[in-house]
This record gives C-alpha cells, structure tokens and sequence, in this order.
C-alpha cells in the first residue's frame, strides 16, 4: 500500500482551483476529495527514487472554505486518524474579499517535540497553533516563504547522524549534504514537524530560494564561483540543490496554467523516471542561467506578487555586475508594469533587502568598486576577501541594479493609475524593519516601502542585534560616507529612512490589504508558543 512520505502541501489556490503537492512511498495515484465534491487525480512522478504528485483541483466555488482529504490509489492517506488538527481546507477567494499575506524567511528545521530548541519558538509552528484554536478565524490567504526554506550548508545533530551512517565525515563537503537523497532528509525534517505539515496543508504557500538552500553566498561573485567549481562535491550539491527545489518547492509555485505549458514538467510525468531529465534542466540552470527563469507572477484579485530569483540570475563579471540578468530584469519590468491601473497593490518578494541600514549600503558599494578594481588591483583582492567574510552581496553590492530597481519602482509608483502603495518584501538578516525612500525630486503617488522579515526561526545572535542597531545610527552613516569617499562611489539615487524596528525575535510580518489600504502587523512567537503581536501600523488608507 502506498504511503504518504510528506505532505500535503496546498500551494497554488485561486477562485475555482489549486493544487496539492505530496510525496509518497511508492508510485500510485493521487488523489484529492473534497467534502463539497470537487477534487482532482494525477498520477505520481519518479525523481531519484522519490514519487511526487502535484495535484490538480477544479471545481471549487469562489468564496467558500471546503474541507478536503487526500487518497493513494483509493485509501485514504491525509488526515491521519489521530490528527489533533481540524481538518484541511482550501480557501477559494471572492473578488471583493481582503487580501492577507504573511512572509518571512530562514527557517532552520525544528528539533523533534520534546527536545531542547536552541534557537528559540519556530513563528510558523505558532502560527499554526493559532490558527488551529480557532479555525474560523482570521488566517493568511498566502504564506510567503522568501528564501532559506533548508539550510544545506548547516545541518542539525539528527541529519548529520544520518548522513554519518552513509559516509565519511572527514570528507568534503563533511556534515553539509552532498547529494539529492541528502535535500530530501532536509525537506522532511523541516515540513514533517507536526504543526507545520497542518499549516502548509492548508494555508496556501509561495516560496523562492535564497543561499543556504544551496549554500551560503551562493553566487557572490565569479571567482567565488570558480572556487567552487574547482572543489570535487561542488557539482553533484548544486545540481542536488537545483533538482530538489524544482520538485519541492518550484513547481507548487506555477499556476494550473503555467505547469499545463512547462515541457519539462509533462516530460517528467511522460517517463517512468524522470531524474536524468530533471537532472539535465539542473545543470542548465547552472551554467546557462539566463536560459531558466525561476521568478513568477501571482495576483490575488487587485494584488500582483511578483516573485524574483535574486541568486541564479546574477551577472558576476566585474566589470558588469547585475543582480539579474538582461532577461531576467525584462521580465520583471514588463511584469510590475502590464496593464496599469489594474491593481492596487504591487508586491516585490526578493529574499535579499533592496533597502539595507545606511552603513551596510555604503560598505556593499564600497566593496564593490574595491572588486572592480577603482582603487588598484591590491585593494581589489582585499575586497573579495572582505566581500565573502562579511556577505556583501545584497542588492547595493550591485549598484547598477539597485539603481534600475529604484527607477522601477518609481516608475509604477508615479502618475494617475499609480497603486496605492509598492511594496518590497525580503528577509534574509535576522531581524526585521520598515524603511521608506525619499526620492530627490518628484515624489510618487504610491506608498513605497521595504518591508524586512527574518528569521521565521533562527538564532541572532548578539553580535547581529549590536551591528544592525548601530547601522541606522548617525555615527554609521558618517561613516558610511567615508566608505563611499574612499571607494569613489557616487552617492546612492534615493534616500531613505528606517520607520519601525529594529526588531529582533522568530517572526512573521503580515499585510492585510483591502481595497487601495494596506495595513500591517509584526507577530514574533513567544516561549509559550504564542505569537504576540509587536506592532501594528497602517502603510495606506485607502
């Protein structure tokens, strides 16, 4: 009898459909009922000795939450019959209904019930416990994971026993994992959480990845690169790395629509096994990235999400360096601006922050001209050495493109048909904050603000509160000047102010968005498992 290895998870949900993402033990069909009689059956793919299914559901009514179970080959697998859970359902919004959405990132796997936790309450389990408690209450219509789902490079003591008992530690790359059978260790430790697997079964979830999922400072800069190309483990982790976010994160992202015209996905469920082709389209996305594009589009009735990969679409030569590439760069410009006046609210989800603490900005810029040889070819290797002990590699470590993202936003921001308010969500640095740019000229008409969100669940430690406090500080920017004077950099084309936090703590930002309003809370989760509302503030009014 097949058996459910891992999930559901209910990724993709509009008014009339969705899909449901599982692992099973073996290959069978996979099925989902639900109680109002919509469903959908697929069978389930082969990758690497894994079977996934990514179940199609149509039918549903707009508006309506209905309950729903999952069956392979005919018995029913999903829920448990000990589930301590109220059942699963799948939202189905109305077009006139709010729109909340909850976002964070870095979320390292949480210990197995009853163990010690040495980073403290995990945000996602408290949410679910809330949300269980009371499973007619408010809840997020999307969850926004923004990068660092898995940490490859930074395993818990249960993974690295397992990875011990199949091979030598003392070899590269030691406790980090080396290969695809190692990811799915990761993705099952992280989602089998109790708490969680409820959570992801039914709140619909939207993620994009960030370095750890592969590895940390993935794709600083080419010599980095090159470095790692010339390691022995390097290319059987990237490509792992790759492969197993397209199974397990990438393809719940994609609308019914968008997966009925992806080749590689028919082709997969077309042949018994498709890990070689999987395998082929990894290594693709490594050495020809601008040939793949993992960035997508969501809208939620009169909100646009625009997702965007801020790590394999880079340009890492020097002397042009760019946070994404020529395409890339197109697509979300012809993304953000089709069909103004056709939403009120535009979100950016990009893991790393476009607006940094103003000493962090000046040292990122700082540091990348020292790369691009401004001060001599000493000082160039200095700043690679210096770029890759303290990751100066958000977007400010490329000022090109933190110029043309600020243009961007500008841009929607301004003129008749403008949103009310443009909205850029990231994590990634162990803390969260509120910044709004101020522009040297004309103002837009749009709210434009950086919304900071990390970690969902990891340490901070001291020496992070410390330095991001002291980065907002007068002294920092002082300082920040003098970077700049030293590394000729010209002064960056938007000014801009922190507006709430620093705040420090396992958490989760959430905006509830109604109409042209947008408002926003911080929830940071407690000792006791509950999360606590830490601020509250309204972005736009409508």
């Amino acid at each position: 009898m097949a058996g459910l290895r891992l999930g559901p998870l209910l990724r993709y949900a509009d008014g009339s459909s969705a899909t449901v993402w599982i692992e099973a033990g073996r290959p069978c069909a996979a099925e989902v009922r639900c109680a109002d009689g919509s469903g959908g059956t697929t069978r389930t793919f082969q990758v690497a000795g894994h079977h996934y299914a990514l179940i199609p559901v149509t039918g549903l009514t707009p508006g309506t939450a209905t309950p729903y179970e999952v069956f392979l080959d005919g018995t029913r697998a999903w829920p448990p019959d000990d589930s301590p859970f109220p059942p699963s359902a799948i939202r189905t919004p109305a077009g006139d209904d709010d729109v909340r959405v909850a976002f964070g990132s870095c979320r390292w796997a949480a210990p197995p019930a009853g163990e010690h936790d040495p980073v403290g309450p995990d945000a996602l389990d408290s949410l679910a416990a809330r949300i269980a408690a009371d499973p007619d209450g408010e809840r997020p219509d999307v969850l926004l994971l923004l990068g660092d789902q898995v940490y490859a490079d930074e395993t818990s003591d249960a993974t690295r026993r397992r990875i011990a008992g199949r091979r030598d530690l003392t070899e590269p790359p030691g406790s980090e994992v080396a290969d695809y059978e190692e990811y799915t260790w990761l993705y099952d430790e992280s989602w089998r959480d109790p708490e969680v697997r409820w959570l992801l079964s039914t709140v619909p979830s939207c993620m994009i990845f960030d370095d750890h999922d592969v590895i940390d400072d993935w794709n600083t800069s080419a010599s980095w690169v090159a470095d790692m190309r010339a390691t022995d483990w390097w290319r059987e982790r990237v490509l792992s790395g790759l492969m197993s976010y397209w199974v397990y994160q990438h393809l719940g992202n994609l609308s019914p629509a968008a997966l009925a015209a992806d080749p590689l996905y028919a082709a997969v469920r077309d042949t018994p096994d498709g890990t070689d082709l999987v395998r082929d389209f990894a290594c693709r996305a490594d050495t020809e990235p601008a040939g793949v594009r993992w960035s997508y589009r969501r809208d939620f009735g009169r909100v646009r999400l625009l997702m965007v990969d801020t790590r394999s679409a880079r340009v890492l030569a020097e002397d042009d360096r760019a946070m994404l590439d020529a395409g890339e760069a197109h697509w979300l410009r012809e993304q953000a601006l089709d069909t103004p006046g056709s939403y009120d609210h535009l979100l950016v989800g990009t893991s790393l922050p476009w607006l940094l603490p103003h000493l962090v900005h000046d040292a990122e810029g700082w540091n990348a001209a020292l790369c691009r040889g401004e001060r001599g070819a000493r000082w160039a290797r200095f700043g690679e050495k210096v770029r890759r002990a303290a990751d100066l590699e958000h977007w400010a470590a490329f000022p090109d493109s933190f110029a043309a993202l600020t243009r961007l936003l500008a841009e929607v921001g301004t003129g008749p048909q403008a949103p009310a308010s443009v909205l850029v969500l990231s994590g990634d640095v162990h803390h969260a904050y509120v910044a709004e740019p101020r522009w040297p000229g004309d103002v837009p008409d749009a709210r434009v603000l950086q919304l900071t969100c990390s970690p969902v669940h990891n340490s901070i430690p001291l020496s992070i509160r410390a330095g991001f406090r002291f980065g907002w500080s007068a002294l920092a920017r002082a300082l920040g000047r003098g970077f700049r004077r030293h590394g000729r950099s010209p002064r960056p084309p938007v000014g801009w102010r922190k507006t709430g936090g620093p705040w420090f703590g396992n958490q989760l930002m959430t905006l509830t968005l109604r109409g042209r309003s947008a408002r926003l809370r911080l929830h940071q989760a407690r000792a006791d498992g509950v999360l606590v509302l830490v601020e509250e503030s309204e972005l736009t009014s409508g």
